[in-house]
């Protein structure tokens, strides 16, 4: 059986074609969409073609390639860039075929359209001189894959323009079977003179990185555009300028029936390490630190099926339709870690999520962790905590244009005491924290989504 892969960024106008596409193909039974953090309606262009999408741990179609491919379920795996509406019917097919009959252990495309201007003045001459003994590829930039899982654990996934050549030199020097396939005639993106540059010093950086087997990819510019990125991600949607309201969940014990970093220590046996930080250490930003040192060396496929494990309060698809429909945005709050927040956003079209991030490299936590300034005392604070929820419900009141006053929020913990009591409307949710029930609005305490909606009307 067959795991389709498609990375997927601000690609609202081809991404269901290509998912719909992958999903008709013969032995698929996995359609995964990466999503880079689009700020368009990606995410639910795939989803409503019936893919599984997941966001990725770090900025860049490497990060995504390898997030997806430790999340796939199969042991072949075949990716498609997600800007294309002119591939062949047969293109699985036609990538899959050499692995399935034992031909291959990966293949790579080939179609007729004349080779681009980096493969033909740079890739090529380099691996000429740097591999002489590398097989001669039409086109070894290509992005249309497939391969071997097993293989595709193996090897490292470059950033950047970089990544397509790092896949073929890393599969070469694994000692894979490799075939070039051709996919017929498809039309893609010709890159802007401007971005050739770039370009060709990322392609020529990791064929020397490949030759010399040493060296680490610089990631300054790419944290500089993720900062940026970061700051527009909560900018008002075209979709969203009637929307008055605004409608938080927080995640553990709220939306989820258990608490994500205690089910970890649970699977992963550092629950008395845990223990000892939760109750030994007062400070938020110290403690917040210490217990992401606990995941070092966890994958995201293992965190995401922890957050899986975890059951969902009853009612949660129903309560965030109708809130929809009251003319609510709908996000979820955490201070746990935006890889499970942003894996729920995407599972039940919540509008947005805001959690601390959790540092990954190369799909896996490094045990560092950064806490988003929006959690910090700020100029629109409307509280005087030095870390506070409150502080990022003043924060995505401002970016959606929506006042304080007309947000509504849900929790169930200490740490929910001030925004519940600073919201609009604030609920206390199966919580056994009197003081939490004390400055809520409403309180509820059976585990269903449903008793909102009195609230809500």
């Amino acid at each position: 059986m067959i795991t389709v892969i498609i990375p997927a960024l601000n690609e609202e106008k081809t991404i269901g074609h290509v998912v719909k596409l992958a999903k008709s193909s013969p032995n698929v039974t996995e359609v995964i969409v990466v999503d880079d953090k689009s700020m368009d309606k990606t995410i639910e262009e795939a989803q409503k073609e019936g893919a599984t999408v997941i966001t990725s741990t770090k900025l860049g179609k490497g990060a995504s390639m390898k997030d997806g491919a430790l999340c796939s379920n199969n042991s072949v795996i075949a990716f498609l860039d997600a800007d294309i509406i002119t591939y062949p019917e047969n293109i699985i097919q036609l990538l899959t075929e050499p692995i399935l009959n034992d031909r291959a252990d990966f293949s790579k495309s080939c179609f007729s359209r004349q080779a681009g201007r980096v493969t033909e003045l740079v890739a090529k001459p380099l691996l000429s001189i740097l591999y002489p003994d590398f097989p001669s590829f039409w086109q070894p930039l290509s992005g249309m894959i497939a391969g071997k899982k097993e293989l595709f654990e193996k090897i490292e996934f470059e950033e950047g323009y970089g990544v397509d050549i790092g896949i073929l030199l890393d599969m070469h020097q694994l000692g894979a079977r490799i075939e070039e396939v051709s996919i017929g005639h498809i039309e893609n993106k010709m890159q802007p003179l401007e971005q050739l540059g770039k370009m060709s010093k990322e392609v020529a950086s990791v064929i020397l990185k490949k030759s010399k087997k040493q060296g680490e990819n610089n990631y300054e510019t790419l944290e500089h555009i993720q900062l940026i990125r970061e700051q527009m991600e909560f900018a008002i949607r075209e979709s969203s300028k009637a929307l008055k309201k605004i409608a938080i969940f927080d995640m553990d014990n709220t939306l989820l029936r258990a608490s994500f970093i205690h089910t970890a220590a649970e699977k992963f046996n550092f629950k008395k390490d845990l223990i000892e930080i939760v109750t030994t250490q007062s400070n938020p930003f110290i403690r917040t630190k210490q217990i992401a040192r606990l995941l070092k060396g966890k994958s995201i496929s293992e965190l995401l099926k922890v957050a899986d494990e975890i059951a969902v309060t009853a009612n949660t698809e129903a309560i965030i339709s109708s809130l929809k429909e009251n003319g609510f945005i709908v996000g979820i709050m955490s201070d746990s870690y935006d890889c499970i927040t942003n894996h729920f956003k995407n599972k039940f079209s919540f509008d947005f999520s805001l959690a601390n991030e959790l540092e990954f490299s190369k799909s896996i936590a490094t045990g560092e962790v950064r806490i988003p300034s929006f959690f910090l005392l700020h100029e629109g604070s409307i509280c005087n905590h030095e870390y506070c929820k409150t502080h990022a419900l003043t924060h995505i009141s401002t970016h959606f244009n929506v006042p304080v006053s007309d947000t509504l929020a849900i929790g169930d913990g200490e740490n929910d005491i001030c925004m519940i009591k600073k919201s609009g409307i604030g609920v206390s949710f199966c919580s056994s924290n009197n003081m939490l029930d004390a400055v809520a609005d409403y309180v509820i305490k059976e585990a269903d989504f449903n008793l909102l909606i009195p609230i809500i009307q």
